[in-house]
């Protein structure tokens, strides 16, 4: 299992665990649910109430504040190959910790940036430090044993899911209370608790891992990601599932943009992360995420998701309402088994030295897919009625082009 020293451990030979890693895997999975609780409690709060930071309290324009928001992804995005193999080098529980001290520092700077420059700046670090702790976490879970893996990405998804629910909450609290300084500064407090338990879990293991020496860790890197470069195999499943986060995050867009208020949409996303986290359980027994049929229809829903969004209209009607809430739940179960189907099949196929690494290529592909893609639907967009309905139908026929392309398992 994965220590300061491996990102990932070697995997079992055989379907029997001795007592000892078994509880070991337990632990990895409780400090990953508590990591992940602590990061979407700080990381939520503050998001979720930074755009209206940004335009009422510095008077940011709504042009400007789109740049520093897509500055953190394309920042994310552009890193995850190389930060991704470093984690390889460096081991996933001390990168994970160095990724939250990242994010501490972005989040101090949130708190006291009243310019574009010093926002700037807050947003690449958030986007260097999502880079690392995403893989990161990941990799920590594929370092368990074949029979935990499934269980413990799906406790880290939920456990990540309800905190994203709850967090808008408490960080309105704090907000209405002492405004966005303390909101930021309690948010990176989350965020330092998300590091010591990432540090004390590394102190716990690293005597029990091998220890892989760290000379040279910039050529081990780039060797990382040039192995993941080489595997047309893998590249044409991340390309096929690349996709899988447009349809997934272009919600956030396309439900506000069709009318529906901030009540209705706080309802949309709420129903939506209730239903990734009840698919879960689904999914992790008996490992059906690495099922392709599993991905699949994971891409149908969300591309049912979309037609069932084309004709609402958000006037709050009872038949609108009604709509909003199945494509809520479509979406929802859709993300879920996409997740877990992506992850399973990349750790089960991944090298156990190249986890990170394999999950960096296949994160910077969808980002890339999203950044050119996101444009491209807010156009749609403003061009009015005949734009709005060509970029939901793009959307909904994308899903089922993207299923078709990921008929084959990656073996």
């Amino acid at each position: 299992m994965p220590s300061g020293g491996t990102a990932v451990a070697s995997r079992p030979s055989g379907p029997s665990r001795p007592a000892g890693r078994d509880a070991a895997d337990r632990q990895v999975i409780a400090v990953v649910v508590a990591v992940q609780v602590a990061a979407a409690l700080g990381y939520y709060a503050v998001m979720g109430h930074i755009v209206a930071h940004l335009r009422n309290d510095t008077g940011l324009l709504a042009g400007t504040i789109g740049l520093v928001l897509g500055t953190r992804f394309l920042v994310q995005s552009a890193l995850q190959p190389l930060l991704g193999a470093l984690i390889d080098v460096l081991g996933a529980l001390r990168t994970g910790a160095f990724a939250c001290a990242l994010r501490v520092v972005s989040f101090a700077l949130l708190a006291t940036a009243d310019g574009p420059l010093g926002l700037f700046g807050a947003a690449c670090l958030l986007g260097a430090g999502g880079s690392l702790y995403v893989p990161a976490v990941q990799a920590v879970i594929a370092g368990t044993s074949p029979a935990r893996r499934a269980g413990g990405f799906a406790a880290s998804l939920v456990s990540g899911q309800v905190t994203a629910v709850v967090a808008p909450l408490a960080g309105l609290a704090v907000l209405k209370g002492g405004g966005f300084g303390p909101l930021a500064v309690a948010g990176a407090l989350c965020w330092a608790i998300a590091g010591g338990l990432f540090l004390w879990l590394h102190l716990r293991r690293r005597g029990v891992d091998r220890v892989v020496s760290r000379r040279g860790a910039g050529t081990a890197t780039l060797r990382g990601v040039a192995t993941v470069v080489r595997d047309r195999v893998f590249l044409r499943f991340a390309v096929a599932t690349a996709a899988s986060i447009l349809l997934a995050g272009e919600t956030t867009t396309v439900v506000p943009l069709k009318g529906f208020g901030s009540a209705w949409t706080t309802v949309f996303f709420c129903a939506a992360a209730l239903a990734t986290a009840v698919v879960q359980p689904w999914c992790a027994a008996g490992s059906r995420a690495d099922r392709p049929r599993v991905l699949q229809v994971g891409l149908l829903m969300m591309g049912a998701c979309y037609l069932t969004l084309l004709p609402l209209d958000g006037d709050g009607g009872v038949p609108q309402i009604t709509g909003l809430v199945a494509a809520a739940a479509l979406a929802g179960a859709g993300q879920g088994l996409m997740q877990s189907s992506v992850f399973q099949s990349i750790a089960r196929y991944a090298p156990a030295e190249r986890v990170g690494a394999y999950l960096g290529v296949s994160s910077f592909i969808s980002g890339m897919v999203v950044f050119a893609g996101d444009p491209v639907v807010g156009a749609l967009f403003d061009a009015g009625r005949v734009g709005t309905t060509a970029a939901l139908a793009a959307l909904a026929l994308l899903g089922p082009v993207s299923a078709a392309a990921c008929a084959r398992r990656l073996a």
